[in-house]
């Protein structure tokens, strides 16, 4: 099973469409996986028009339109791994330790917010990722996104993306 992990698209804030490498990947992925700041309800509405799956949840950036539509914390199991999605986890300092304690029946917790990849594991348990943003950069050299593979109840082949710049 394939997966796409993405967050924080901020559209049309941030961009005015999602990069056409992203939208390819939504066609090849089996879930697609969206940890919140969506901003507007129409980049909601494609992704569930082109995704097999969508799991998604609300951020701090989304309105009330996306929180009617949205979870803030999200579940799932995926051939016997247990998933979450949440956009905020607040600092990174003490951030493993917080998400272990807070979601102790996870395997997996896909984030947001900071547009800052994350791959860490916490207590050798709990993986936490942020697959950054496919939209903003902030401070980081490239915007991302995740691909990863669950099989029997293992996620594998976790994969950064850098999107080539545009313009």
């Amino acid at each position: 099973m394939r997966l796409l992990l993405i967050s924080d698209t901020h559209l049309p804030k941030r961009a005015k469409t999602l990069p056409t490498q992203l939208l390819d990947e939504v066609a090849r992925a089996d879930i697609v996986v969206h940890a919140g700041d969506w901003v507007d309800a129409a980049t909601l509405d494609l992704l569930q028009a082109r995704a097999r799956r969508l799991i998604g949840v609300y951020g701090n950036n989304d309105g009330l339109e996306l929180r009617a539509r949205l979870p803030e914390v999200a579940y799932a199991e995926l051939e016997g791994l247990r998933l979450g999605v949440v956009h905020e986890t607040g600092a990174a300092q003490g951030r493993e330790r917080r998400c272990a304690d807070r979601f102790p029946e996870l395997d997996v917790l896909v984030f947001g917010h900071s547009h800052i990849p994350w791959d860490s594991t916490a207590d050798d348990r709990l993986r936490l990722l942020n697959p950054g943003s496919p939209t903003d950069r902030r401070r980081q050299p490239y915007c991302t996104y995740m691909t990863a593979e669950v099989s029997a109840g293992r996620l594998t082949e976790v994969e950064l993306h850098r999107l080539l710049r545009r313009g």
